[in-house]
């Protein structure tokens, strides 16, 4: 079973200028990441701001990068519907496109009961065979998925073989480390109100599930190396703190709206943004150019 580890990048999905998915625009991105350095890609979670794809696109979606990746570079799709029963479907339909594997998350607005969210990811799970995974954002989705919980389940699926964490507890980082070790790959987001890409690293995890190595992809693959050495631990420290201003701008607004700026600039497609969301622009559109330039991102990779 395919585990991601190292710096596993979530792709915003590029529009064309009339807002249709752009599908020339996932296989640059997609070219992109290969000829960087990412690990892995993370294609419909929140940044590819899956909620305002309809499930036709979704459908689509899968079943073209698929055919752009397979072979070049594992991706796993987010998979997640508020309904369980269409969570399934979609989750069969794409094993049977050939995908990678699948992410899982507690059902969005619901705010189901723990046991409830063990039921439904029991049922996500059960219903492949493929790998899978679990991303667990509390603050995106109202609940936390419980260690109990991901301990139960890593039980029972051999196939369940990442837990991708987006939240500010160390604890819960070390738990499953220490209940699980290496049977789940651990690797968490790189938001900096939370920092927990060293801490993560620190217990023994597995890398990150990031949206800075859209911009800067090389330096994420090297941030995300897990730590078999000291002299890995000291990079990572060093790169991490040296790239955090950056980080800190791609999250001043909820993912995508800061990231697809940072394309545009870079000259990368990404195209616009669906409704309710609204465009990046003005001084902090300003200041992001500032900073990319300052840093040297434009230079090394902008498209002229």
């Amino acid at each position: 079973m395919f585990k991601p580890t190292g710096s596993w990048v979530a792709l915003p999905t590029p529009y064309d200028s009339n807002g249709k998915v752009d599908f020339g625009g996932f296989s640059t991105l997609i070219d992109h990441h290969i000829a960087h350095g990412t690990s892995e890609l993370f294609v419909m979670g929140s940044a590819g701001e899956a909620t305002l794809l309809s499930a036709e696109e979704r459908q689509e979606i899968v079943r073209r990068v698929v055919k752009m990746s397979k072979g070049r570079i594992p991706v796993f799709f987010g998979s997640t519907f508020p309904a369980t029963a269409d969570t399934v479907r979609f989750a069969q339909y794409a094993e049977s496109e050939g995908a990678d594997g699948l992410v899982f998350t507690v059902s969005p607005y619901l705010l189901p009961p723990q046991s409830a969210v063990l039921e439904q990811l029991r049922a996500c799970m059960g219903a492949v065979t493929i790998p899978v995974g679990i991303y667990n954002n509390p603050a995106r989705l109202g609940v936390n998925i419980e260690v109990n919980t991901i301990v139960t389940l890593a039980n029972e699926f051999p196939h369940f073989v990442v837990d991708k964490e987006a939240m500010p507890d160390v604890r819960q980082l070390v738990e499953v480390k220490r209940r699980l070790g290496d049977r789940l790959n651990l690797l968490c987001c790189d938001y900096p109100k939370y920092s927990i890409v060293l801490p993560t690293l620190a217990v023994g995890g597995n890398g990150t599930a990031n949206i800075s190595g859209n911009v800067i992809p090389e330096e994420m693959a090297f941030i995300s190396r897990p730590w078999d050495s000291y002299e890995k631990m000291v990079q990572a420290r060093e790169s991490y703190c040296r790239w955090y201003p950056l980080m800190e701008a791609l999250y001043w607004f909820s993912n995508p709206i800061v990231i697809k700026s940072a394309l545009r600039i870079l000259g990368l497609p990404s195209g616009g943004m669906r409704r309710p969301y609204s465009e990046l622009q003005g001084e902090k559109l300003q200041n992001l150019k500032g900073i990319m330039t300052d840093m040297g991102v434009v230079k090394k990779y902008g498209i002229h």
